[in-house]
Formats: C-alpha cells, sequence, structure tokens
C-alpha cells in the first residue's frame, strides 16, 4: 500500500462542503456498525455458547475464544477499508508477531482498539467495569478472559500476569480517546500512569504502537455521522521495544522510576506524532 503522508485537515463544526463520496462514507460507517453489532450478537447467542459445551478445558477455551474475536476483528477490519470508510498500513507488523507483549499505543479513534486486536495473537485488555454488568458483553469478556478495570494493586498484578502468561496485552495510557483539540495539534491526551507501573514492577519491556491519522474519525466528541471530508488513512506504527531499566536506574524507587516511565513516553509519542 502506498504511503500516505499525515496531514491532519480539522473541517469546522457545521462544514458545508459534501459530496457523493462523503456520502458514501457516512452510509457505509452505519452499515459497518450495524455490522459490528449484528456480529456480537451472532457470537454473543451462537459461536460462544457452542465453544462453552465443546470445549471443557478452561485455558484452551480462552485461548480459541481470543481466536474468535481477533479473526472477527480482522474481517471487520477488511470490510472498513473494502468499503472505503478507512484504509490503513501497518509498520513494523512483525514485531507483534511474537507473544508476552505489553502494547501502548495512543489512542485517536473509537476503532483503535479494533485495528490492533486483529493483529495480535491471544490479545488480552482491560475492559471497564460496567461490561461485566452488562449481561450482553459479560459472556465474551469472561469467556475471553478480559481483565477487569478496578483499582488497587489487584488490576497491575493481573496484567502482570496476563503478560508472563504469554498473552498481548493492550493499554492506552490516554485513558480514553485523544479529545479533538490534541487531535488538531497531532499530539495526545495527557498519559496516566498505569501502563507504567505495570512495566515497572513486572520488570516489562513495552512495545510501543504510534497510531496516526489523516483525518480525525470517531475521536472524543465526534459522532459516528460527522464523517470527515476525506477518507482518514491509518498508519500504526510498531517501535522497538522499550526496557524500563535502559530509560532509568534499576535501584530507583518504583513510583518515581513509574513517573519517569510515563514522561519518556509521553516525549515518544509527541516526537513520533509531530512528524
Amino acid at each position: 500500500m502506498p504511503e500516505h503522508p499525515i496531514q491532519m485537515t480539522m473541517p469546522p463544526c457545521g462544514a458545508s462542503r459534501f459530496s457523493f463520496e462523503r456520502l458514501w462514507r457516512i452510509l457505509a460507517t452505519g452499515f459497518c456498525f450495524a455490522l459490528f453489532g449484528l456480529g456480537g450478537l451472532v457470537i454473543l447467542l451462537l459461536a460462544f455458547p457452542l465453544l462453552r459445551l465443546a470445549v471443557w478445558q478452561r485455558p484452551r477455551r480462552q485461548a480459541m475464544a481470543r481466536d474468535i474475536v481477533c479473526l472477527t476483528f480482522r474481517f471487520f477490519c477488511k470490510v472498513m477499508t473494502v468499503t472505503g470508510v478507512i484504509s490503513f498500513e501497518v509498520r513494523g507488523l512483525e514485531k507483534l508477531q511474537r507473544r508476552g507483549l505489553l502494547v501502548v499505543a495512543n489512542h485517536p479513534s473509537l476503532i483503535d482498539v479494533v485495528m490492533l486486536i486483529s493483529l495480535l495473537r491471544q490479545p488480552d485488555c482491560v475492559v471497564k467495569a460496567s461490561a461485566w454488568r452488562n449481561p450482553f458483553m459479560l459472556g465474551p469478556v469472561s469467556l475471553c478472559g478480559f481483565i477487569r478495570n478496578q483499582n488497587g494493586p489487584q488490576l497491575i498484578e493481573d496484567c502482570i500476569a496476563s503478560v508472563r502468561a504469554g498473552s498481548n496485552l493492550i493499554i492506552f495510557p490516554e485513558g480514553t480517546r485523544t479529545r479533538i483539540e490534541a487531535l488538531a495539534k497531532r499530539g495526545a491526551n495527557p498519559l496516566q500512569r498505569g501502563f507504567a507501573n505495570i512495566a515497572v514492577r513486572g520488570r516489562l519491556p513495552l512495545t510501543p504502537v504510534v497510531i496516526a491519522v489523516t483525518e480525525p474519525m470517531l475521536s472524543k466528541q465526534q459522532p459516528w455521522y460527522q464523517a470527515p471530508l476525506k477518507r482518514p488513512h491509518f498508519v500504526l506504527t510498531v517501535h522497538d521495544d522499550m526496557n524500563p531499566d535502559q530509560i532509568v536506574p534499576a535501584d530507583t524507587a518504583p513510583t518515581l522510576m513509574a513517573r519517569v516511565l510515563t514522561s519518556h513516553l509521553s516525549d515518544f509519542f509527541s516526537r513520533e506524532l509531530q512528524k
């Protein structure tokens, strides 16, 4: 796929410019949302119940459930590109073809997690607590063994255990999607320290993924029907691992080490997004 220059353009609210191509992308985006919801119901009502009946060993059942989610998201990404909703490319994909990764990425769009899960073997992620109370979400998140977002040290321990068990854990240090004003400046929200505490206390390297996009789409404060003027092109660049011990002396107090590591990754994201 040819490379696209990353030139962020922010159409003003209520921009009057319209075209058949933009109308098509609005309709195609709505179709993709409907397809995603329908696919989720099929998995919930058909695939996962069959999996529970056919596979008794919990670890094997969990691994197969994650494979189903990965393949489903991969198919969904293909539909988005074929219908012209987005285009995307991945640089350094071979670095994700490993196990036991702590993947940290910026979060410009709602579909970031979909793209990342579609690229990883045995993906894992932290799911907000409300999903565990949602009857439509409880089955999938529990069957896949995703991590419950909760306060306290247990969350950090669960994340460390996931990576050490060979799962590829996805973390968005911004905590939420990048706000539109930060996207306009080719930046990211301030980073939270949760990822750094996981890396420091677990002595785990980070695998940074910088996600750049030519046009803001499904970002914070942006509804699905507010299609950008041009088709967004996503570039996911997988960088070399960052080892906390190579950034901060190993004998540094964990709290200070996490703070320095957070600042280091924040500066790294800023430099790469400005490119």
